[in-house]
Parts: C-alpha cells; sequence; structure tokens
C-alpha cells in the first residue's frame, strides 16, 4: 500500500478523485463574440467539469444526500428521466459509488450520450412514443420511470425536477464562484432552463446576497415553463412539457424564448468567433443575448452559463444535412441568421 503524501500547489493538485474535480469552472472572456456591442461579456465554462456538463453539479449533491439521508442505500439502484446530461452525469456518479443506475432518455436524446451512459456502467430505458395524451417526451419518461420503481426492488427516483439539491447545487456552486470570482459585481445572469435548477440556485444566492444581478432565463418555444405553450421541441436539454416543481420556486426578472433553429444559429456563432464547441441550449443562449444586446446599457456585465459541450451535437446542432431535413433550414438561412443578429447585437 502506497502512503498518502501531501503533494502539489493550489493550481496543481493531485485530488482524491474524480468528484473533487467538480465545480470550480473558469469565468472566459468572450470579446469576438458581439464585439460592436459595448457590453462586457463572460461566460461561466461548465464544460469543464468531469461529466462535460452543469449537470454534473446536482448529480453529485443528489446521490451525496439521498445516501446521507438513507433514501438509497449502498448498492442500491437509481432511476432518473433525463434529456442526456444528467443521465451521463449520474451514470459517472453511480458509478464511483457502485450504484445501480437505469436512464430513462427519448428518441431524441444524443447518441453519443446514451453510448457515453452505457460506457459508464449505466442502462438505459428508452421511450420511442411521446405521451398519447399530451404528446410530450418528458410526460412518458416520468410515466416509465414509476413503471421501472414498481418493477426494481428498492429502487429510488432522486426526481431531478424538484429535488431541492438540484438548485442548492447551483447556490453553493455556480452562482457563489461567479459572485466571488467578480466581487458580486455581475449586471446580466443568463441561463437555459429546463428543471430550472440553475437557474432557481442562482437566483437564491443572489437574493440571499442582495446582489443586484437581473436574470434572464432562456426557454426553447414549446416548451410550457413560465406560462409558455406546449409545442414541438425538436432539440433535447431545453424547456419541458410539464410545469416543474422548481421552477414554481423562481422568478426570472425576464424571459427569453427561442427556436430551435435559433439555438443552432448561437451554437455555430460560438464556435466561429471564440473557439468553444457547446450545445443546443448554450447556442440558444449565445441567440437570446444578440436580441437583448440593444436593450443593455454599455458597460453592462453579462454572465451566460455554458451548460454543456457541442460534441454530442456533431450529428444534429453542427450537421447541416440533419438541420434542413429536421428543422427546415439552408446553410444560406442559418449564414443569414448569423449575420441578422450580429447586426442587431452590434447595434447595442
Amino acid at each position: 500500500m502506497h502512503m498518502m503524501r501531501e503533494t502539489g500547489t493550489d493550481a496543481h493538485r493531485i485530488l482524491p478523485d474524480v468528484s473533487a474535480a467538480v465545480g470550480g469552472t473558469p469565468l472566459i472572456r468572450l470579446e469576438k463574440l458581439f464585439p460592436g456591442s459595448d457590453v462586457e461579456i463572460l461566460a461561466k465554462l461548465e464544460t469543464l467539469n468531469p461529466g462535460g456538463s452543469t449537470k454534473d453539479r446536482p448529480a453529485l449533491a443528489m446521490v451525496r444526500r439521498a445516501l446521507a439521508d438513507g433514501v438509497l442505500a449502498p448498492g442500491g439502484t437509481v432511476v432518473e428521466s433525463s434529456s442526456g446530461n444528467l443521465g451521463l452525469a449520474l451514470a459517472r456518479v453511480c458509478s464511483a459509488h457502485r450504484l445501480r443506475f437505469v436512464c430513462v432518455v427519448d428518441a431524441r436524446t444524443n447518441r453519443s450520450t446514451v453510448a457515453a451512459i452505457r460506457a459508464l456502467g449505466g442502462e438505459i430505458s428508452l421511450v420511442a412514443e411521446p405521451d398519447e395524451a399530451t404528446g410530450d417526451f418528458l410526460t412518458a419518461r416520468l410515466a416509465r420511470v414509476q413503471d421501472l420503481l414498481a418493477q426494481i426492488p428498492g429502487a429510488v427516483n432522486l426526481h431531478q425536477y424538484g429535488n431541492p439539491a438540484n438548485p442548492g447545487a447551483h447556490r453553493d456552486g455556480t452562482m457563489r464562484e461567479i459572485a466571488e470570482a467578480l466581487d458580486g459585481d455581475l449586471d446580466v445572469l443568463m441561463a437555459a432552463v429546463s428543471t430550472t435548477g440553475t437557474l432557481a440556485g442562482c437566483s437564491q444566492y443572489i437574493r440571499e446576497q442582495g446582489l443586484r444581478t437581473r436574470t434572464v432565463a432562456v426557454d426553447a418555444v414549446g416548451s410550457v415553463l413560465f406560462g409558455g405553450t406546449s409545442g414541438r421541441r425538436p432539440l433535447p436539454g431545453m424547456g419541458a412539457g410539464v410545469v416543474t416543481p422548481i421552477s414554481e420556486t423562481v422568478r426570472p426578472d425576464e424571459v427569453i424564448r427561442v427556436e430551435a433553429v435559433e439555438c443552432v444559429i448561437g451554437a455555430r456563432l460560438l464556435a466561429r468567433a471564440e473557439g468553444i464547441l457547446a450545445g443546443a441550449s448554450t447556442g440558444g443562449i449565445v441567440h437570446a443575448l444578440g436580441t437583448l444586446v440593444p436593450r443593455l446599457d454599455p458597460g453592462t456585465r453579462v454572465v451566460l452559463v455554458i451548460h454543456d459541450g457541442g460534441m454530442p451535437y456533431l450529428e444534429t446542432v453542427y450537421d447541416d444535412d440533419w438541420v434542413a431535413a429536421e428543422l427546415g433550414a439552408s446553410s444560406a438561412d442559418l449564414d443569414h441568421g448569423t449575420a441578422a443578429l450580429r447586426r442587431t447585437a452590434d447595434r447595442g
């Protein structure tokens, strides 16, 4: 057995395990995204979490809380609904804690994410069709979760849509880190919403610390969150077909809804302008920011959350054929949309 020795500096230290690498992600200045905007744009780079997304934070927090409270027994089974990122994060956490994990996904989930969940030891339960009554995949996934809980003895659902450890991870982690890096000097925070855990936790920190930061929720057209109207949402990980319990605890200062093709435009612009390959929801935030800039005062400091990376979206968001077939937008349409967005932002 090797003896444990203290080694490394704060900047170059040896961590005890991969979970210790969750959080502490950097803020990145984005100067080339909308260079004529006169707005200071910073990005919280959550892709540097071990699982590549902001969902690493609530996944770790929920499992630890369930084990500490005795809700989840050592060696037990977790059954959770996910559009992708939380499933990947939970697969990693459950593997490290020697727990069985069954992830309920639907037909929109990126294939590479499903493959990664399996590679980490997770099991997949695929919902191929939306709920017959509502036409919503999330409703169908939640029904499948209940079926599995009835079938698997002792199985536990962490219920990311209502578990207080979800926003708690962002209150104590994401927003605390942002505020400390900026000495609390932040005008606008922008985050995409699905469970709304990120925005709810960040909003709680802002409220408790008395910060003047305004919150902007970026939601998908077709999502019912914050008074939205139900409709088709072709991209995973953004919006919801049901009002989540967590969403009822948060009141964003503004809600901006984006179409799927606008998420594509924003994601591709971020990749080409800043060299950051991000997922669909981050693309939605970028597009929303471009439309928001003209209403912001010069010098306004904005932080946007880069929720996940773009590798799982190479066959969708970054594939011209898929975008044309599924979203009806040609390469010329995307170029026109990008140019229009930049013109709008440059008038800020």
